[in-house]
């Protein structure tokens, strides 16, 4: 099996405090995204060169959608969780989670499945972008928890098009995630199996990632 980093999750509390605090921190509007009927969100997106198909993605949960996913299902990366939610409203957007691209998400949920580790069900999603629909299958959880603090990846299998074919070069790169979790053995023996070469160090969960825009570096940091 295969797998790459492929996009970081920045959640807000809206989707223009995202839009703001992106201008603001990186110096930069994200592209438009669109919405994910599955679980009443939208996003905006940031593509991040120096990094095969890579992007950033602004989350919020989208205030004139109602989930089609019904209750008690809840909705991806915690965004239902009132701790999680009252956060973004006191501290602003953020980095919650990552997501990494395989080329047999069927196969790679199988092998965190022999770990004990559920990833959740895999989904099929799609919406329509100018260059034509945008389909990809995706693992969410029942629950919609992240797994280990949100340091271990959700899994996605695009279809097709890849979002960054249509953004915008952003002039922004990619030069390191860094990840760190208390149980990074059991993090590194997930990632193993998949094919991700990306390691955790131990420590308290945290997410970071190493942007630099021509000029200076830009550190996006968070304790997840």
């Amino acid at each position: 099996m295969n797998a790459a980093f492929d996009h970081l999750v920045v959640a807000a509390a809206t989707l223009a405090e995202g839009v703001d605090w992106c201008e603001s921190a990186l110096g930069r509007t994200p592209a438009p995204g669109g919405a994910h009927a599955l679980f009443g969100t939208h996003n905006r997106l940031l593509r991040l060169d120096g990094a095969e198909r890579a992007y950033l993605e602004l989350l919020a949960i989208n205030p004139a959608a109602t989930p089609t996913r019904a209750a008690p299902l809840r909705r991806w990366f915690d965004l239902d969780d009132p701790a999680l939610r009252e956060r973004l409203r006191a501290r602003g957007p953020q980095p919650i989670h990552w997501v990494a691209r395989v080329d047999d998400i069927e196969a790679a949920r199988a092998a965190w499945l022999a770990q004990g580790i559920d990833p959740g069900p895999v989904l099929t999603a799609s919406r329509e972008t100018p260059r034509g629909l945008l389909q990809w299958r995706i693992t969410v959880r029942d629950d919609g928890a992240r797994g280990f603090d949100g340091l271990l990846p959700t899994l996605i299998q695009w279809g097709g098009i890849h979002p960054v074919a249509t953004l915008p070069a952003s002039g922004l790169q990619l030069r390191g995630l860094q990840l760190a979790h208390p149980r990074a053995a059991a993090l590194n023996t997930a990632l193993d199996a998949i094919g991700m070469r990306l390691r955790v160090r131990e420590g308290e969960a945290l997410i970071s990632a190493h942007l630099h825009d021509g000029r200076q570096d830009l550190d996006l940091l968070a304790k997840p």
